[in-house]
């Protein structure tokens, strides 16, 4: 390193981030004039991630087509059956072979190869697709994305798993290898950022041509944070190799916040809905059971589609490695890991078996919801694509082909629901995650280990 960095210069840089949440909560909670409005209702994706897996025989049923018969594991969403599809032969071939829970959670959303680290220096792989719609098209509401979870970050690495960091299984969302997204837990902070202003978020993206930021960020003369970027741009030149790519990181995060002042002071159109979403502020803290909790997070999400703060979230039940106890379940004693390996005992798998359905309900009374608010002569269920599934097919072996997974809403009407689809086998995951990002309308040719976009959604 050629000079040292100043920190008051870094914390300068980052002062000119840190006025943005006053300037965007003016924006969110100025009065909305009927010229700002869209015509129609935007398009939703959200991502549900289930951990510990599935029984595959009570998942996967059998028939094809619209004649697909409703397995113990799908009985919970019998009522929605003309809402979702269900996906067959997906699978991620970078999490195969490696371990049985951490690596596979980024991997699931990306397609990446996660390495195994000390901790200190995470390698996810790749960016999510969440985030990677995120960093296109997300300035267009209040939140670019919102994520949600249950559990808090665990550090350490698993020693008896292949050695990788359980902060791997610990974020679903990565804005770029390096950069896990932190999700909310809490309810009450998490209903607070749809209405009481919103935490700037650095995104840094891992795509090449950001390597040239310092063109793209000059989009006039009168940028506001052009000071900031010249004083990036000279320091670049004294830094070591490391921490010029913290400079690149730093660089678009300074691009990122400009373009969020340009939304703010330029608010974007907004979808309003008519009528009051039935969802009052939560009390502080965790809600006294884990069932309440998940019902609570889940009703925040769709409270977030519902007022249009976002169209893109992400949403764990449980980190890679769910130990929550369900024996608040009745017949379960234990916690989700633990009966996940059943060995085929008939008393300990009817256990596991309860928990995937207590899932498979929560999915359905949030569908069911979505459902049930009306957008003209659509619903918030139809104008969105919601994935749900699991990392692992099998929880009791480790099994990562042929993923679990369905997909609800209509996508807008570009989705054709209430059948079973089974792909060729071994079909890249990330084509389903391609398939979404062009119907949102981000025209790219691949994502991560994608082959092509999956035909026969529509």
């Amino acid at each position: 390193m050629k000079k040292p960095i100043s920190r008051r210069t870094l914390l300068r840089g980052a002062g000119a981030a840190m006025s943005l949440p006053w300037l965007e909560s003016i924006a969110a909670g100025a009065p909305v004039k009927a010229g700002d409005t869209l015509s129609a209702p935007p398009l939703r994706t959200a991502f549900l991630f289930m951990p510990n897996g599935v029984r595959p025989d009570y998942w996967t049923p059998p028939g094809d087509g619209e004649s697909y018969e409703i397995t113990p594991h799908l009985k919970p969403l019998e009522g929605l059956r003309s809402d979702f599809l269900l996906l067959e032969n997906l699978w991620n071939k970078n999490s195969v072979g490696r371990n049985g829970h951490w690596p596979k959670v980024p991997a699931w959303l990306s397609g990446g190869f996660v390495e195994r680290t000390t901790g200190s220096d995470l390698d996810s792989g790749g960016t999510t697709v969440d985030q990677f719609a995120a960093q296109r098209i997300g300035g267009a509401t209040p939140l670019p994305s919102l994520e949600l979870g249950i559990d808090s970050p665990r550090s350490g690495i698993d020693t008896a798993g292949g050695g990788f960091p359980r902060a791997l299984g610990s974020f679903l969302s990565w804005a770029d290898p390096k950069t896990p997204v932190p999700k909310e837990i809490i309810p009450q902070l998490a209903f607070d950022r749809l209405f009481r202003g919103n935490k700037s978020r650095v995104i840094s993206s891992a795509d090449p041509k950001n390597r040239a930021l310092t063109e793209s960020l000059r989009r006039d003369d009168t940028s506001v944070l052009d000071t900031v970027l010249d004083q990036a741009k000279s320091l670049r030149g004294q830094s070591s190799r490391d921490d010029q790519a913290r400079l690149d990181e730093y660089f678009e995060s300074v691009r990122n916040v400009e373009r969020r002042l340009d939304a703010a002071m330029k608010p974007q159109k907004r979808w309003i809905n008519e009528g009051k979403f039935p969802l009052d502020r939560p009390a502080p803290g965790t809600p006294a059971t884990h069932a309440e909790h998940v019902r609570l997070m889940l009703d925040i999400l769709l409270l977030a589609f519902w007022t249009d703060s976002t169209r893109i979230a992400t949403f764990m039940f449980g980190d890679a490695q769910s130990s929550q106890d369900y024996s608040f379940l009745p017949g379960v004693k234990g916690n989700f890991h633990g009966l996940s390996h059943h060995r085929n005992i008939v008393s300990v798998r009817e256990m596991y078996e309860k928990i995937i359905n207590w899932h498979t309900e929560q999915l359905a009374q949030f569908l069911t919801r979505m459902k049930s608010l009306k957008e003209g002569d659509s619903t918030v269920l139809d104008n969105s694509m919601i994935l749900f599934g699991a990392t692992l097919k099998d929880g009791n072996r480790h099994d990562p082909e042929n993923l679990p997974l369905l997909v609800a809403g209509r996508g807008k009407g570009t989705l054709r629901p209430g059948r079973r689809v089974r792909f060729a086998e071994k079909t890249p995951l990330c084509n389903l995650h391609l398939s979404f990002l062009q119907r949102m309308g981000i025209e790219e040719k691949s994502f991560g280990d994608s082959t092509g976009v999956l035909e026969g959604l529509g």
